[in-house]
């Protein structure tokens, strides 16, 4: 069928030469003789051309069906068999009739015309096989070819020359054909990569859907558990009581870091990082670093350490931070002996923000593999002291994003050194106010009305909110909700995103705005991160934690609302 659709296409395109060459035949070889013959056979050979043309285009568009295409071959053979025979009477027409010149030019217009024809025809031997015979048979014949001695040699040459075309005929259809099964075979290939690509991204999706199932499952537990261990810190306790509950609080908080990287990689997944660029001092930032990793590096009996710089750049703090934080977490994870040094270098317009150790380092082989998510070296085991594998693939996501260069330069057993460049400013840093210290009491006598469809988180926050002063309604339902906001207006509104009955938060919180006042305050906390539903949270406009919140955020989040939207309570004049 491809080599038939590929013969088709070349009668198509070699109609207008094949009607000027016999026109030009016509013109040029014309005398009183034989202008009559010369004509019906110019006729003649257009005639079964446009033939084949019109049966070339009709099949093209009709297409070509399989169980047809031995028989179409045959009728082209037939068709091609009459259009040599034209050419080949032009010998008998015109040769012989006028000066040895004009029968030169005879001899190599059906020359050329049966070089071109190969070329043409090849894809399909047996039809240019069909068109050569016929030509070849009907000059053959001719009485001066036959008769004369003195075209002896050249009959012979003419010989020699068809079965040169033969062999290059058959040389064009062997690559026509392989050409044509390399396309196949390049089909097959391009299906077979769709196919792997179409699979890799299902796979991809269910696994997003996984760890937005499995991350939302745990953090909410943990996040119940964060509320009473907040609870169970505000009780008087033993110094027994008290090491045993800071054990407690270090393993939750390093179940709450995982799971953060967790969300991290799905905001990123999400496309809903925003981005905050402007001009901050590196210093600050590598001081916070130091100041909650360097307990790590203490309790391996490493030196981490930090060079100081006044160097001021253009970016996004948090997200630079998170970036950092993850580079330095990653060395002291991996490092045994020795230590880790953070250092900034100028390099023209840009700074070099290095995190240097010297662990077991990275095999070039692996370099890149380290920056796929959920990919450690050295941790066949998966211990949960290793992390989740998510940390540098995080990283490298969130600087693409701000356009910042990240690498890598190891060496097996001598460490590692990760670079990341950020451009350099020369604006003035205008400081921050100091952040705002509330009172033990700033939220007593606050109504906080509650809505969430785990019990565990009902009953932990109930419990904290009691111990810092509030008062305090419970709900997992939209319904209740209302009905509770109706005996008593919340001062703020606290709801999980996903409720029962495949209800929102934020759809609760608008019902409970058209029911109080739009200006009613109220804060978003999710355990979600599923990429479509943390974009439908951020774009509700209400301010959003995620689970687990530790309760000293938390505090400082409600005296924070508390403040700005200036609630009535009688406590209010102690914040």
């Amino acid at each position: 069928m491809e080599q038939l659709r590929l013969l088709y296409g070349n009668l198509g395109n070699s109609m207008i030469p094949a009607v000027a060459l016999a026109i030009f035949c016509v013109i040029t070889l014309a005398n009183d003789s034989n202008r009559r013959e010369l004509l019906l056979w110019c006729a003649s050979v257009m005639t079964s051309k446009l033939y084949m043309v019109i049966h070339a285009r009709r099949q093209l568009s009709a297409g070509i069906p399989t169980d047809k295409a031995d028989r179409l071959v045959n009728r082209l053979m037939l068709m091609k068999a009459v259009h040599g025979a034209c050419w080949g009477a032009l010998a008998w027409v015109a040769l012989g009739k006028a000066n040895v010149s004009d029968n030169v030019l005879v001899l190599a217009v059906l020359a050329g015309v049966l070089g071109n024809s190969m070329a043409l025809l090849s894809p399909v031997l047996p039809v240019f096989i069909s068109f050569m015979l016929a030509g070849s048979i009907v000059l053959g014949m001719h009485p001066l070819l036959m008769s004369d001695t003195n075209y002896g040699a050249l009959l012979a040459v003419t010989v020699l020359y068809l079965i040169s075309m033969l062999v290059q005929a058959r040389n064009c259809a062997t690559a026509a054909r392989a050409a044509i099964e390399l396309r196949f075979e390049n089909d097959a290939l391009v299906n077979l990569a769709n196919k792997a690509q179409f699979d890799a991204e299902q796979a991809n999706q269910v696994k997003s859907k996984f760890l937005a199932a499995a991350s939302h499952d745990l953090r909410q537990p943990i996040h119940a558990q964060g509320l009473f261990l907040g609870i169970l810190g505000r009780t008087n306790l033993s110094a027994y009581q008290s090491n045993v509950l800071a054990s407690a609080q270090s393993a939750s908080l390093a179940s709450s870091e995982m799971l953060n990287t967790l969300l991290d990689f799905s905001c990123i997944e999400a496309g809903v990082m925003r981005l905050n660029v402007k001009p901050f001092q590196l210093q600050i930032m590598l001081n916070k670093i130091e100041n909650d990793l360097a307990q790590q590096a203490d309790i391996k009996d490493m030196v981490y350490r930090s060079r100081d710089t006044t160097i001021v750049v253009n970016s996004d703090a948090s997200l630079v931070e998170i970036i950092v934080r993850n580079l330095v977490s990653n060395a002291i994870r991996y490092t045994d002996f020795g230590g880790v040094l953070t250092a900034c270098r100028r390099r023209g317009n840009h700074v070099v923000v290095e995190v240097w150790d010297t662990g077991i380092g990275i095999h070039p082989a692996q370099q890149q593999n380290i920056f796929r998510e959920f990919h450690q070296l050295g941790n066949p085991e998966r211990d949960r002291c290793k992390g989740l594998g998510l940390g540098l693939a995080v990283s490298q996501r969130l600087a693409m994003l701000l356009g910042h260069e990240l690498s890598l330069s190891s060496r097996p057993g001598k460490g590692s050194v990760f670079r990341l460049v950020l451009p350099l400013t020369s604006v003035s840093i205008t400081h921050d106010m100091p952040a705002f210290i509330y009172d033990a009491h700033c939220l007593k006598g606050v109504h906080v009305l509650v809505i969430d469809d785990d019990e565990a988180v009902l009953l932990g926050m109930a419990h904290l909110l009691h111990s810092w002063g509030c008062t305090v309604d419970t709900t997992d339902s939209v319904t209740k909700c209302l009905e509770l906001s109706r005996r008593q207006k919340p001062a703020i509104v606290i709801s999980d995103y996903r409720l029962r009955e495949q209800h929102t938060g934020a759809q609760a919180i608008m019902a409970l705005r058209a029911l109080q006042g739009e200006n009613l305050p109220a804060l978003l906390i999710t355990g979600d991160t599923a990429p479509e539903r943390l974009r439908d949270a951020l774009a509700s406009g209400i301010p959003l934690l995620h689970k687990p919140v530790s309760p000293e955020y938390l505090f400082q989040t409600l005296a924070e609302i508390v403040r700005q939207r200036n609630v009535d309570t009688s406590a209010y004049k102690a914040c």
